[in-house]
């Protein structure tokens, strides 16, 4: 009985963890080729409802209409760079689920890398700025002048019990 649930258990989550895709069959093209370069192209989409989400995997109505649109261009002969520039065109940079490195995406390309060796060069010139913390805790690099060293020696003697006693 255990392993017939762990079997189930297993063949749910396998089943349940599989991506799931929106593609309806109707929108599926009778070509393979056309079809296989439809799911790529609506792979790099992103849905304008979900926003995270490629239009492959989405089932909003308007990546249904989008998804439609790219097999609508691929069946009138468009390459697969045109039916990115029309999309482009018709919904702007932000439907791309990778953008661009153009002038006006600069910023977000660049931003992550210098942001990292910004923060490393800060932690770097903390760790230089900060105080040697081992450095007063090691003795030899404690100095006391004479009257420490003598005060030192009486606060020690009294605070030791007589060995008399």
């Amino acid at each position: 009985m255990r392993k017939l649930i762990a079997f189930l258990f297993v063949a749910v989550v396998l089943v349940g963890g599989a991506p799931a895709h929106a593609v309806q069959p109707d929108e599926i093209m009778s070509d393979p080729a056309k079809e296989a370069r439809a799911r790529d192209l609506s792979r790099e989409l992103r849905c304008m409802v979900c926003q995270n989400q490629s239009i492959d995997d989405s089932d909003a109505p308007l990546a249904r209409d989008l998804r439609l649109l790219v097999r609508e261009r691929i069946a009138t002969g468009d390459s697969d760079g045109q039916v990115i520039d029309f999309l482009v065109a018709r919904y702007g940079e932000f439907v791309l689920l990778k953008p661009r490195f153009t002038p006006h995406t600069l910023l977000l390309w660049l931003l992550p890398p210098l942001a990292l060796i910004g923060g490393g060069v800060a932690l770097w010139l903390y760790s230089r700025r900060r105080p040697n913390a081992g450095a007063a805790a090691d003795p030899a690099l404690l100095h006391l002048t004479a009257e420490e060293e003598a005060r030192l020696e009486r606060l020690l003697a009294a605070d030791t019990p007589d060995k008399k006693a």
